[in-house]
């Protein structure tokens, strides 16, 4: 019996200069847009022991586009700032559930730069995505196909630590779920062997970062010699991330194929 599920799918793409720019703007704005909603947010409840809804801060967001000082959150795509507080109205709906924690603060340094576009913020034609405020399509690495007919409903864009970019596509998808089995193994997460099975296989551990511990070590010192605050700090920074990508795709990749 085949099930109609929502499944993302994610690939690397590669943004021109102005894309580029445009990104990193709309990245910034979301991460304003967020933290501000959350600081009145919290002045509301812990002033006031008031709540705020989501349909009084979007009507904040629009007022703070007329004032000078944010005027230039009106230069982006409204529809990710939009998400960025349903996102927040999510976070606070789980924490007044004792679901999680009070929400907490996008940091420019440690958050994760992403941007949510629904269908109204991007066109999807002849197998090419172009975003709200863009004149030409993404270059995307299609790694994978879309299944068959499919069209994306949502369109995540992020950008992780070492400068790459990714995008994925939320799409409804048909899947045939597996067929029950009474049959049962064990797993063991060991230190020597990366999981040892009940039936008494081991899988040796691969220790991926043995490939590039010499050049991680070679440029974590040159980070450590580069002044704070400096371009040459941010460039050794990004070369430190690039090896770190290196090694969790390699890990990810090898746990996936094992699963």
């Amino acid at each position: 019996m085949t099930q109609q599920v929502k499944r993302a799918f994610k690939y690397r793409f590669y943004p021109s200069d102005e894309q580029a720019a445009e990104l990193s703007r709309t990245f910034g704005c979301v991460r304003l847009v967020y933290n501000k909603a959350l600081e009145e947010r919290t002045r509301a409840w812990y002033g006031e022991q008031r709540r705020l809804s989501y349909v009084q801060s979007s009507a904040a967001l629009t007022e703070w586009k007329k004032t000078e000082e944010l005027a230039f959150l009106a230069e982006v795509s409204s529809v990710p700032l939009q998400q960025a507080l349903r996102h927040l109205q999510t976070a606070f709906g789980n924490f007044f559930a004792k679901r999680a924690k009070y929400p907490r603060y996008k940091s420019r340094k440690k958050s994760r730069a992403s941007a949510e576009y629904t269908r109204s913020a991007f066109k999807w034609r002849d197998g090419k995505l172009t975003l709200a405020k863009m004149t030409e399509p993404l270059d995307i690495r299609w790694s994978r196909p879309l299944p068959e007919g499919a069209e994306p409903t949502t369109a995540t864009v992020s950008r992780d630590s070492a400068g790459r970019w990714f995008v994925s596509l939320l799409c409804e998808d048909t899947i045939t779920p597996a067929l029950a089995t009474t049959a049962a193994v064990g797993l063991d997460a060991g230190i020597t062997s990366l999981v040892t099975l009940s039936t008494g296989e081991k899988i040796t551990n691969p220790r991926h970062e043995r490939r590039d511990r010499a050049r991680l070590a070679r440029a974590q010192r040159e980070l450590s010699r580069k002044s704070r605050g400096s371009a040459n700090r941010e460039k050794a920074r990004r070369r430190v991330a690039k090896i770190h990508a290196r090694i969790a795709d390699r890990r990810r990749d090898f746990l996936h194929k094992l699963s």
